[in-house]
């Protein structure tokens, strides 16, 4: 054997590792969980007599599947125990990530918390059928279920999404408007900008982990809103700093206090108007937001 070249096995998985990453992500909203699925795929990978695989690509994606779903169930427990709210971790990506319009709304902070209400198998179908685009034969084999069923659960969860989805895709000018709003309230202080573009039902979402302080019940209405952002901000001896960064997909905000990494903000925007604030705080979610990390399908 060519030492010098990788075996058929490694090139394989090398080659469809970023589309394992982006399913086990979109499955799990957790970049380190979905890394650990990775090792666990590769394992089993290992020990496959590849002549008898007609498929490299959908034969690691049901693996990574199968794994995933098992780790749903690790996950499941810890967020039972999680201090106040749990948000998928940030990943930062490439602009051109925006290109891809179907697989950068699929890993928005939005659309990963509407895949939170589904239940674990019915978010494995939506994710292989709907992102992905695998066939339900496939996904059967993926999630031990009968094709029949496998259409039945993708209609179900298909409709389950649409209902909570933004109805209007927000422009690129509405996007640079929230966020260069929100950017000016963090810098001055100043909500007017800002207060122009909230929904009345507006929501924070905070995610401190119990490690760095943050609202630990959601806080909905546009003036509890703007009071939050002025009060919390004003009490601090240095001005944050917010930099426009892409984050899942879509442009977002990286918040530093006195040069240090404080979290990341996303929004959410239906019909114009902020719908959604998005704040990880915690640190250990905060890791994949100084290098980029690609997703593909």
């Amino acid at each position: 054997m060519d030492h010098g070249q990788p075996d058929a096995a490694t090139e394989a998985f090398v080659t469809h590792r970023n589309l394992l990453f982006t399913v086990a992500y979109e499955m799990l909203g957790s970049a380190a969980d979905a890394e650990d699925v990775l090792q666990e795929t590769w394992l089993r990978w290992t020990t496959v007599d590849l002549d008898t695989v007609r498929d490299h690509r959908a034969y690691l994606v049901r693996i990574t599947s199968r794994q995933a779903l098992n780790r749903i169930r690790t996950l499941g427990r810890r967020k039972e125990t999680y201090v106040g709210a749990w948000l998928p971790e940030p990943l930062l990506t490439s602009p051109d990530l925006a290109e891809d319009v179907e697989l950068a709304e699929s890993v928005s902070m939005a659309m990963l918390l509407v895949m939170e209400t589904l239940t674990p198998t019915e978010r494995a179908v939506f994710v292989l059928r709907e992102v992905f685009d695998f066939g339900y034969g496939e996904i059967a084999e993926s999630v031990d279920k009968s094709p029949a069923a496998v259409r039945q659960i993708a209609h179900r969860a298909r409709a389950h999404v649409a209902a909570r989805r933004p109805r209007v895709p927000a422009s690129p000018q509405q996007t640079r408007d929230a966020l260069d709003a929100l950017r000016h309230t963090l810098e001055t202080g100043d909500v007017q900008s800002l207060l122009d573009l909230l929904a009345p039902d507006v929501v924070v979402i905070g995610d401190g982990g119990g490690v760095k302080q943050t609202v630990l019940r959601p806080v909905v209405g546009a003036d509890k809103v703007v009071r939050l952002f002025t009060g919390g901000f004003a009490k601090l001896d240095t001005a944050p700093t917010a930099e426009p960064v892409q984050v899942n997909g879509g442009p977002a905000l990286l918040v530093r206090i006195g040069g240090e990494i404080d979290g990341v903000v996303a929004l959410r925007i239906d019909d114009g108007l902020i719908t959604g604030f998005y704040y990880v705080r915690n640190p250990e979610k905060l890791s994949r937001v100084v290098r980029e990390t690609t997703v593909s399908r």
